[in-house]
């Protein structure tokens, strides 16, 4: 009978409630992360003293004052994000040029540019105002930027001017009005990029209701697609072989001419071995030895294509059948198809979850304040207490250094293991997201089995069988979907611990240690490809038979090795199959969301929108539609490897007789008859014979 879960019990107890314990660890930490971070920190400047602007009693003045751009200009701000400089948060920006000299002589002037100072200056002399930054050596006309005020900088010819002037007086000296731009340079490397930022977020509001018409037709097509596999699998097939031999044959008739045609030409019957090595590779193609070269590769090509169809033949026509039987499966099963819809769901929440606490949990730690200074000093970036820092020792010491905000961390124990936590909130979300798509494989298999394992279809089916499905793989095989789901991200955080430490060791000259690297990655990247492998085919034996993971995946591996060319040959065929057809839908898609939104034709040219940059929906209609046809693909994908397996199991269970009857359709027994490869013995074969129809029979 159908080996649908014999025995149903829960599978990987142990895995399970680690899986529930991490889960419970995950939001523990996202709750930490939740009450110390603070993600204003991402969003709004803070002053010299860690305030932000715009927020609690700095609400009225939202932008961020610099008092010396100039000092933007060094290396170390990229490093720190922090200029040596005085920042106070300011109600708008500066709009006339001034400086401390001019403006303390008229009194409307000085009421102005003391609003822009640390503290009120009162009557302290200006030699003291300087010496102590309480006020900006000269204001300068800025305008506001990401919440910054910074210079703003126009053209008279060539000359680059601030506020009119191509100079400007700093209070120690008389400047150009260009060395601002290096200073700003640093703080402005996003100014053309929030504009295009702005007119592609209006292509997208004036555009957004065709692009969601042209996802449509690429749903539809998909739909298509997926139908007429069912009834043209094998023309397509066969279609898209001779193509490829075509085009291989095109190509040895194409270098015979030139062979023959360059037959006369001068300097055409040197050898590549006196010609030696040429970078220019054209200079190749004039020479004789290289065509005869391209025609004997090719021939060989040629007849080895020839050679593995004329003995794989069957082995092509049991893929195509097997691919034919997955149209009739999802045919029976259509919710299957709109299923990516809830992977995507839940992949949603567990990304969205992620990207919050990471935020969180970068943002969650207290100012720390350091000694920035202009010149040597012993006290050179060393945290200090800017509250009574202009009466320590380290004034003294240094009379022109600044105690500035320098970065966020902290000294507590959670701040201590806050890489730790990072670190897990990585982990998990890989363990999740696997978690997520593993699940959608089991569901998926279990619906397709209970298809091929019905007695007669689709009547001996359950009523919902993708619903059953999910409620089987969640209630007995979490433990088994955690457990390979593990396995995967433990591989893959590995991965990024790599990538992690090839990023440091960029600055590294060391050629072993990069050689070791290189490999230790491809090595790590072939064992995510093997295990995720393993993982899909362990998952449809967890759903067949509901055993545990490790023997699901023993016996998936051992059943695909005892079939491994009809493996290669089917896995083959129908990844090209599917590429072709994602290639397809997306091609019509772009073609047609291209004509439409470029405006060149004349059918359209009323209808579209006009656009800044008409590149844009079309971007998003090509994206979008290779994921919608990547969607319902990796279903029809799921389908062919489900029955594929079920079918190697059939063979192995049951011998066609009356006891044992097989559960694969007419056509699949039929072809495996003429499989001469179908280990089986001439008795059994004998027997088949008298299952299959009589007038096929007769053709054999």
């Amino acid at each position: 009978g159908p080996p649908i879960n014999d025995v149903l019990g829960c599978t990987d107890i142990i895995c399970c409630i680690f899986f529930i314990v991490a889960i419970v660890g995950y939001v523990a930490v996202g709750i930490l992360a939740w009450t110390h971070g603070d993600p204003r920190k991402v969003i709004y400047p803070t002053d010299s003293l860690g305030q932000y602007c715009g927020q609690g009693k700095l609400e009225k003045k939202p932008l961020l004052f610099y008092f010396n751009m100039m000092k933007c200009a060094s290396p170390m701000v990229l490093l720190e994000f922090q200029c040596p400089t005085p920042q106070v948060c300011v109600e708008k920006c500066p709009d006339r040029t001034l400086t401390l000299v001019t403006a303390i002589a008229k009194p409307e002037d000085w009421k102005y540019y003391k609003s822009y100072c640390r503290e009120d200056p009162g009557n302290k002399p200006m030699t003291e105002i300087l010496q102590k930054k309480l006020c900006p050596a000269y204001l300068i006309s800025s305008k506001p930027f990401l919440q910054r005020c910074f210079p703003s900088l126009g053209k008279k010819g060539e000359v680059i001017t601030v506020g009119d002037q191509d100079k400007f007086n700093d209070g120690e000296k008389i400047r150009d009005a260009k060395d601002l731009v290096a200073g700003m340079k640093n703080a402005t490397v996003v100014m053309e990029g929030r504009q295009v930022a702005m007119k592609i977020f209006e292509d997208y509001t004036k555009s957004w209701y065709w692009i969601l018409i042209c996802l449509l037709i690429a749903v539809v097509l998909s739909l298509i697609f997926i139908v007429l596999l069912r009834y043209l699998a094998g023309i397509m097939v066969w279609v898209m072989i001779l193509m490829v031999i075509a085009v291989v044959a095109c190509g040895i008739a194409y270098s015979s001419i030139k062979y023959v045609n360059l037959k006369d030409t001068a300097g055409s019957n040197i050898t590549l071995q006196q010609l030696g090595f040429q970078p220019d590779f054209s200079v190749y193609l004039h020479i004789r030895q290289t065509w005869l070269a391209f025609i004997i590769i090719l021939a060989i090509l040629e007849v080895i294509i020839i050679i593995i169809l004329i003995f794989l033949r069957n082995r092509i026509r049991i893929a195509v059948e097997l691919m034919k039987e997955a149209s009739r499966a999802v045919g029976y099963v259509m919710s299957s198809l709109f299923y990516p819809i809830f992977t995507f769901f839940l992949l949603t929440i567990v990304i969205a979850y992620w990207g919050i606490t990471a935020v969180f949990l970068s943002t969650s730690s207290e100012p720390v304040y350091k000694v920035f200074n202009e010149t040597d000093c012993p006290h050179g970036r060393q945290t200090c207490e800017p509250e009574n820092f202009t009466i320590s020792a380290m004034k003294t010491d240094c009379p022109r250094s600044e105690c500035l905000f320098a970065f966020y961390g902290g000294e507590t124990p959670y701040h201590k293991y806050l890489i730790f936590f990072q670190f897990y909130n990585v982990f998990l979300f890989f363990w999740c997201a696997n978690f997520v798509t593993a699940l959608g494989q089991m569901t998926l298999a279990g619906a397709f089995a209970s298809y091929y394992w019905a007695p007669n279809k689709p009547n001996d089916m359950p009523a919902y069988p993708l619903c059953a499905s999910l409620g089987r793989s969640l209630r007995y095989h979490t433990g088994s979907l955690a457990f390979g789901s593990l396995i995967l991200a433990i591989v893959q955080i590995i991965r990024v611990l790599l990538e992690y430490i090839d990023h440091k060791l960029k600055g590294a000259e060391n050629k072993f240690a990069k050689f070791l690297l290189c490999c230790l990655k491809c090595c790590f990247w072939c064992l995510e490809k093997f295990i995720k492998f393993i993982n899909r085919n362990a998952y449809i034996m967890v759903a067949i038979y509901g055993k545990n993971f490790c023997r699901s995946a023993r016996d998936a591996f051992f059943l695909l090795m005892r079939n491994v060319i009809r493996v290669v040959v089917l896995d083959k065929v129908t990844d090209f199959i599917l590429f072709l057809g994602k290639l397809l839908i997306v091609g019509l898609v772009g073609i047609f969301a291209f004509f439409f939104f470029s405006g060149q034709t004349d059918a359209f040219k009323d209808a579209a929108p006009s656009l800044h940059y008409y590149w844009v929906p079309i971007l998003t209609v090509l994206v979008g539609s290779y994921l919608i046809a990547h969607g319902f693909f990796s279903v029809y994908a799921m389908c062919v490897d489900t029955l594929f397996l079920c079918f190697c199991e059939d063979l192995e269970r049951n011998d066609g007789s009356a006891a044992r009857p097989y559960h694969m359709t007419t056509e699949l027994r039929y072809i495996l008859m003429k499989d001469a490869d179908a280990a089986q013995t001439p008795t059994s074969r004998d027997e088949t014979m008298q299952l299959t129809p009589p007038d096929k029979t007769m053709e054999n």
